[in-house]
């Protein structure tokens, strides 16, 4: 597969890339749907009908991220599209309940002293596209264009295309975001045997934007297990392309069972740590996921800013600085255990 190269830059202006420029290294924001639930949201409950019926807690979501230190916070719109609305019956309210998403977001950003990115997230359809499943690709590019519409009505900076697995889904919301004029980025979830679960690697990210009309402000990896593991996959990603701008936004450790309650079992110690190993590894943009809380992510700052770029980590050192590979291919996948990818379980919905 061909290396798309970072030369090439999406010919819309782009607020990311300019922060990026001034920084050199962004905090991405923490779990939303872990933080909503500790607010009262119910399982089953679609998060995005919270940003009109309780645009307070919302916002506080995004207050309490920019506090900590974030200085890019993602849209309550994870699961905005017709096909996941429609589990919810709100299929026909796609535009408003994005833009609404974007909307407090943008007054979160706008309050802060400083510059802070609105992230327009956009997961996946939950459908399959043609071989496997029913939904044309055509399909796709028009229910992701129709939530972006609306994340753009609002004020969000970029799309910010999330916890993706099949490569045509990404390029189909890709195309999208070019189309309604916003510049974007996607992560995918490496979680299964190595590869995401439509069987696309680490390595081979870089090519799927292939000969797109704009090409992707940062790519990289969300969710899947824990920290070790998202890190393992940043070295397959930063092997294959060192001059791309990576993405990490890893889960706060492993979920684990207590009662009917999940935690996660990542300290903020933990994820400053991450967070160094991350930015060893060639990642310009790192934030958390499951489980990652505001104090995590206040810890993940401090780190952030104190760090100076240090050799680039082997797997080994990962797992002896962070814990063990939850899965054991990892270490048999690549080249070296310096350039091998992440082996990650499937994974639930971002939280």
């Amino acid at each position: 597969m061909t290396i798309v190269t970072s030369e090439k830059s999406p010919a819309m202006p782009n607020p990311l890339e300019a922060l990026l420029a001034e920084k050199q290294y962004l905090l991405a924001d923490g779990a939303t749907g872990t933080t909503l639930f500790a607010m009262g949201l119910e399982s089953g409950e679609a998060p995005e009908l919270w940003n009109e019926t309780h645009p307070d807690r919302i916002r506080k979501l995004h207050d309490d991220f920019i506090e900590a230190g974030a200085d890019i916070i993602l849209t309550n719109s994870f699961g905005g599209t017709r096909h996941r609305l429609k589990l919810h019956h709100a299929q026909d309210r796609v535009h408003e309940l994005n833009k609404r998403a974007a909307q407090i977001a943008r007054s979160a950003a706008d309050a802060a002293n400083r510059k802070v990115i609105v992230a327009g997230s956009v997961g996946p359809t939950g459908e399959l596209l043609e071989p496997l499943g029913a939904m044309t690709y055509d399909e796709a590019v028009d229910a992701f264009a129709e939530q972006i519409e609306g994340l753009k009505a609002g004020g969000a900076d970029v799309a910010w295309i999330e916890t993706m697995s099949a490569p045509q889904e990404i390029r189909a919301a890709a195309e999208a975001a070019t189309r309604v004029g916003l510049p974007y980025t996607f992560t995918a979830s490496f979680d299964t045997a190595g590869r995401t679960m439509m069987g696309l690697a680490p390595g081979d990210i870089h090519g799927v934007a292939e000969g797109l009309d704009a090409l992707p402000a940062g790519i990289g990896a969300n969710c899947g297990v824990g920290a070790s593991d998202i890190l393992a996959s940043l070295l397959d990603m930063s092997a294959a392309n060192s001059s791309a701008t990576l993405i990490v936004k890893g889960n706060c450790g492993i979920p684990q069972f207590h009662g009917t309650q999940i935690r996660y079992s990542g300290t903020p110690e933990l994820m400053a740590d991450y967070v160094r190993l991350a930015m060893d590894g060639g990642a310009r943009i790192i934030g958390g996921c499951c489980g990652t809380s505001g104090e995590h992510l206040a810890a993940m700052r401090a780190a952030l800013d104190s760090h100076v770029r240090a050799d680039r980590p082997t797997v080994d050192d990962i797992v002896a600085r962070i814990g063990p590979l939850r899965n054991k291919q990892a270490k048999d996948s690549g080249a070296s255990a310096g350039e091998t990818g992440g082996r990650r379980e499937r994974r639930r919905p971002r939280t």
